[in-house]
């Protein structure tokens, strides 16, 4: 059997140990990788201990190069220092506790809700009293851990990405729906085939930030049988004792979570053992009266959508006693999402009748409402 062409490869030189003794080949693609890579970890914030394991994986791997066969090996352990690299060590947003921002914010992006505000706006406060700044680094001794439990669609994911708004901190969520093993948020270790790091990390990688806000939404909804094993993972996310040395299985080294806020979800709290319901400030959604829809459809839902849509402000009008048959467009209750799809499929069908008949305006009225609503909602 033919074997497939290698690239030559020449032996080492002795040198003074620095990165020409990692890299003595200039002419060689993978020399020269790991030649940029070694750069990186010079200038990178890795801890101390982790730069120096990671050069000796380095040191392995270039003696590995002097055999034929190493390609594997190579693409392993790039993707694992890439992981290094891009996570942040020390990277930070600064933090924003004006409370009176606080409240616009919420103002701007929710209707009503105002005893749910209000206690957004004391959980800020806890945060600012308990707030120490050390080496510049504001840390919190213990923040409360909140938990928005209601139906779908009535803006448990919005409050959590308006508390992250309002800090001026970056937002993950974290969708626990289906998950089936502990291993989606731990990662899996890197001797299994196309490993890669769980859903916590990833989801740090995604900010930039070691100190986002990082929203588990809907904690309840986890695969069944798997209950036990990801409340575990929980437990130790959720606890301040415990989440400064986070191990996921394939970064294999403590990734600090302190300076994290945790925001969870739920449909229901039936599903939640007792345990880690005992770390959580459960807040009950209220449910929205039609009042209280009609509102949330006209003044925030429909702005947003012509925007989506593209449509300019004035182009549409729909009339004050259209807007009833609107959150019940099929005569029956819709949650917030729906209304925002029905009033997203309504925008579109305006902008297919603005560009074939070529209308300056578009009224809609109870009387011609039908021929807007979409099918589906």
């Amino acid at each position: 059997m033919q074997r497939s062409a290698q690239i030559p490869i020449k032996k080492p030189r002795p040198t003074d140990g620095g990165i020409t003794d990692l890299n003595p080949y200039k002419e060689d693609e993978f020399s020269s990788v790991i030649k940029n890579i070694l750069v990186k970890l010079d200038s990178s914030k890795l801890p101390p201990d982790l730069k120096e394991e990671t050069k000796e994986t380095l040191k392995r791997l270039t003696r590995a190069m002097e055999h034929s066969l190493y390609q594997i090996e190579f693409e392993q352990t790039t993707k694992y220092i890439d992981w290094l690299l891009e996570l942040p060590w020390d990277k930070r947003t600064k933090d924003n506790l004006d409370l009176e921002k606080g409240k616009k914010t919420l103002d701007k992006n929710h209707y009503g809700l105002a005893s749910i505000k209000e206690r957004i706006l004391e959980y800020l406060a806890v945060l600012k009293i308990q707030s120490e700044e050390q080496n510049g680094v504001i840390r919190f001794t213990r923040s409360p851990i909140l938990c928005f439990v209601g139906l779908p669609g009535t803006g448990k994911t919005s409050l959590a990405a308006s508390i992250a708004e309002t800090l001026g901190r970056q937002f993950v969520r974290i969708a626990m729906g289906g998950i089936s093993s502990p291993l989606m948020l731990r990662g899996q270790p890197r001797a299994y085939p196309e490993a890669e790091p769980g859903l916590i990390i990833r989801g740090m990688r995604r900010a930039g930030a070691k100190n986002p806000v990082v929203l588990l939404d809907e904690i309840d909804s986890i695969a069944e049988g798997s209950e036990s094993d990801i409340m575990g993972v929980l437990l130790e996310l959720l606890d301040p004792e415990q989440n400064n040395a986070f191990t996921d299985y394939y970064i294999d080294y403590p990734f600090d979570l302190s300076e994290v806020l945790f925001v969870c979800s739920a449909n229901k709290i039936g599903n939640v053992t007792p345990a880690v319901l005992d770390r959580l400030e459960v807040i009950i959604m209220p449910r929205y009266t039609d009042d209280d829809k009609i509102r949330i459809a006209r003044d925030y839902l429909f702005p947003r959508e012509l925007a989506t849509v593209g449509l300019q402000k004035n182009y549409v009008k729909i009339s004050d006693d259209a807007w009833p048959h609107i959150i019940k467009p099929f005569g029956y209750d819709v949650d917030i999402r729906a209304l925002q799809r029905t009033i997203n499929g309504i925008l579109r069908k305006v902008a297919k009748k603005s560009i074939e008949e070529k209308l300056s305006q578009i009224a809609i009225t109870p009387a011609n409402l039908p021929e807007f609503l979409p099918e589906f909602v």
